[in-house]
């Protein structure tokens, strides 16, 4: 089997159904996806088995699911089966969760930062954010996207800032506050609240 096929010579790219040209916005939706599961990836490659086992577990699932969102953004045929359903939405709910019990009391913005894997987390964190508005702008231009890769993006987001948190605490490495900020959070609720 060879790897490359030349069918992409003239800008053009294959969807599952059809073809498009290869700056078509879809094809910016779901490969900037593709960009954010190649960042899971390395920051996977910086995580010690031992101490984040957990969010190893999490960050393998999480590349399965944007492969399927990937592919369901990547649908356009007329009857349209997709991948992503509202369990993994979920699971990163109950994670987030769990996650911030551990984590340290937030009060203030915090700069990307920390360990590189932590770093590497809030990279990945950003490109979701821009694969979340690619897909949004997407919704708005076509009607057939599923609306769950967008909700799915969003929640994602949310894990990978709480998982870059929680890395740099496991290893001892302070949060780096934004200096100018105001206390803008508050984590820890008084009792009776």
């Amino acid at each position: 089997m060879k790897i490359y096929t030349k069918t992409g010579d003239k800008g053009k790219t294959s969807l599952i159904g059809g073809r498009v040209d290869k700056d078509s916005l879809r094809v910016e939706a779901y490969g900037t996806m593709d960009e954010l599961n190649s960042f899971i990836g390395k920051a996977m490659t910086e995580l010690d088995s031992a101490k984040f086992g957990d969010i190893l577990e999490d960050l393998e699932a999480i590349q399965n699911e944007l492969f399927d969102g990937g592919g369901d953004l990547a649908n356009v045929m007329k009857e349209r089966h997709y991948k992503l359903a509202e369990g993994p939405i979920e699971v990163l709910e109950q994670r987030i969760d769990a996650l911030m019990e551990e984590a340290p009391p937030l009060e203030k913005f915090i700069l990307p930062g920390g360990s590189p894997a932590a770093a590497t987390l809030h990279i990945a964190r950003t490109v979701t954010r821009r694969a979340e508005r690619l897909t949004v702008t997407l919704m708005k231009a076509e009607e057939e996207v599923p609306a769950i890769v967008q909700r799915y993006l969003n929640r994602l987001s949310d894990y990978l800032f709480v998982a870059a948190r929680i890395v740099n605490a496991r290893l001892g490495v302070s949060d780096n506050e934004y200096v100018r900020s105001a206390k803008v959070f508050r984590t820890d609720k008084k009792k009776g609240e």
